[in-house]
């Protein structure tokens, strides 16, 4: 009788032991494969960073920029977020990419330079026109307390919006228009930064600055100047800083082509 009880026991003592084994083995393959994936993400996000700190370090100290403010802003967006998925390997590179609709993401040391010559201390509202792909405004952002930025194209515009949303950016008002004329209603700036080209300086830009107010601006059609302009009271003063080569500023600054201001 004993024999036959422990007959018919030791196959469910067996069959409760692998079920025990079973079950922590998949746990395990689980907790295996979240890791291997958390592990992946942050070979890739380091990837990325040691991108980063050789283009501040190779192309932007190198060429001369020394703000702490914008090195610090270079180091922190991740440039690679803001170029189309087949670009992504040549984000960190030293030129200028292609972002879709005929229009660039301009190189990192334009980016640095350009938001240098503001001069920025960390309170300003700035209003940036050619939004692209957002990627000069999550620079402003990391710096100055507001950005407002427009973008003629609706898809370029649309797609910034979204993806500036997405990374965290809440000081950044996005628009979609023509930005020859700026926007009166948040004026005015303590800065103003294009990042394309007229073939002039548009008056209403001018009259949006505060004195004291600096906006950089690239001038010209076949040949083009990085301008800095400084709003005083009792004007303003015009600086060329180097040659470069935008994108044409569409919309009114072509109907007005050829005039001044």
């Amino acid at each position: 009788m004993r024999l036959s009880i422990i007959l018919l026991i030791l196959p469910i003592i067996f069959m409760l032991s692998v079920c025990k084994q079973d079950k922590p083995t998949g746990v395990a393959q689980d907790k295996s494969v979240s890791v291997s994936q958390d592990k992946s993400m942050n070979v890739s996000q380091d990837k990325y960073a040691i991108e980063r700190e050789k283009m501040v370090s190779d192309q932007i100290i190198m060429r001369g920029v020394k703000d702490n403010l914008v090195l610090s802003a270079m180091r922190k967006v991740p440039r690679h977020e803001f170029v189309p998925e087949d670009k992504k390997k040549y984000a960190y590179e030293d030129r200028p990419l292609e972002i879709g609709e005929d229009q660039t993401i301009s190189q990192p040391y334009i980016v640095a330079l350009m938001t240098e010559l503001l001069g920025l201390k960390g309170d300003e509202k700035v209003l940036e026109i050619g939004t692209g792909s957002g990627y000069q405004a999550a620079i402003l952002a990391e710096i100055v307390k507001q950005v407002y930025t427009i973008e003629i194209i609706k898809s370029l515009a649309d797609n910034a919006e979204e993806r500036l949303k997405r990374l965290g950016y809440n000081n950044i008002t996005v628009k979609c228009g023509d930005g020859y004329q700026g926007w009166k209603e948040h004026a005015p700036f303590d800065g103003i930064i294009v990042t394309a080209a007229p073939d002039h300086i548009p008056q209403p830009l001018i009259e949006q600055l505060k004195v004291g107010g600096r906006l950089v601006i690239p001038v010209g059609s076949v040949f083009q100047e990085l301008k800095l302009i400084t709003k005083t009271d009792k004007g303003i003063i015009e600086k060329n800083v180097i040659p470069v080569r935008f994108v044409p500023m569409t919309g009114e600054a072509q109907e007005k082509k050829g005039s001044k201001r």
